[in-house]
């Protein structure tokens, strides 16, 4: 199984390029622990998708520890990797989204994948959830009894996914049957002042979420056929993009058109995980704790290694 891990983009609020920020006491970052995890799960293949320009620092850092237990590629997404008829907005200089990094890798991937971004820790349960529901998926010849492709999504508690620092952006994900019926994109959520409650803002209004809510974390499991699909829905949106210099194509929402027009089906699986990321860099120590606590627990060596 191959894990496709988004790591091209930078972090504007955090100051700098947080996917190699270390966190861990042998100098780890987040990235090494999805790897771990993956790699402990039963994956055997990971391929990072980055900037050509940041190949070097990923080979001499991650890449030299991934590649001792792990086959390790790498893709590179680029502003101007465009459909034919298309070209890059004079002035434009933002990426195009997280469904345009995954395209990146649809030369690279043929077999049943996980994706996730670079910057957020998932927790060892998480992969071990994903990798049994590929397997499963590959058992099933990759389709449903209906004839749809057999995709997932591992959902976080929408409590487990905040930080004390600020708000931060989640697609709230509604749940029918234990599949994926929609996600709605939150793009200021916090907790509430009692602690027992989210909320988030829209139109200068603050509104209520509940803690259980579940929220997509950019975790999916995907078919390789998905890949011409995305690629169909990336012209859609450039024909029809608002901002031609801020618009994004977002993976959670290609994938959910893709379920509204019954091409895949997405299960949604839950995992008791807690999410840890460096949203801003106020949150990098309280994630260094969290990784040092997990070490004392047992849950991972004082310096990663298989």
């Amino acid at each position: 199984m191959t894990l496709v891990i988004l790591a091209a983009g930078m972090g504007s609020r955090y100051g700098g390029m947080k996917q190699i920020d270390p966190i861990g006491p042998s100098g780890e970052f987040i990235i090494d622990y999805s790897c771990f995890d993956a790699a402990r799960a039963g994956f055997d293949r990971i391929v990072f998708v980055i900037k050509r320009e940041n190949l070097d620092v990923f080979r001499e850092t991650v890449g030299a520890r991934v590649g001792s237990y792990m086959k390790t590629e790498y893709a590179f997404q680029s502003l101007d990797d465009l459909p034919e008829g298309f070209s890059v907005p004079d002035g434009r200089q933002k990426p195009w989204g997280t469904a345009h990094a995954l395209l990146a890798a649809r030369d690279i991937v043929d077999d049943c994948f996980a994706v996730i971004n670079a910057d957020d820790f998932y927790g060892r349960k998480t992969f071990e959830i994903m990798a049994e529901r590929l397997r499963a998926a590959e058992q099933r010849k990759r389709r449903t009894a209906e004839g749809r492709l057999d995709c997932c999504m591992v959902g976080f508690r929408l409590g487990n996914t905040l930080t004390e620092n600020g708000t931060v952006s989640r697609g709230i994900c509604t749940v029918e049957g234990g599949k994926l019926v929609s996600v709605t994109e939150r793009t200021k959520i916090r907790r509430a002042a009692d602690g027992n409650a989210a909320e988030y803002e829209e139109d200068g209004v603050w509104n209520p979420l509940p803690l259980d809510a579940t929220a997509s974390m950019n975790c999916f499991g995907l078919m390789p056929e998905v890949f011409g699909y995305v690629s169909d829905g990336f012209v859609g949106f450039l024909e029809n993009m608002g901002d031609p210099m801020k618009s994004e194509y977002y993976l959670p929402f290609a994938l959910d058109s893709l379920a509204k027009k019954g091409i895949i089906d997405i299960a949604v699986e839950k995992t008791p995980s807690k999410w840890y990321g460096v949203t801003y860099a106020a949150d990098k120590e309280p994630v260094k704790q969290s990784i040092r606590e997990l070490i004392r627990s047992g849950e991972y060596p004082e310096k990663l290694a298989l």
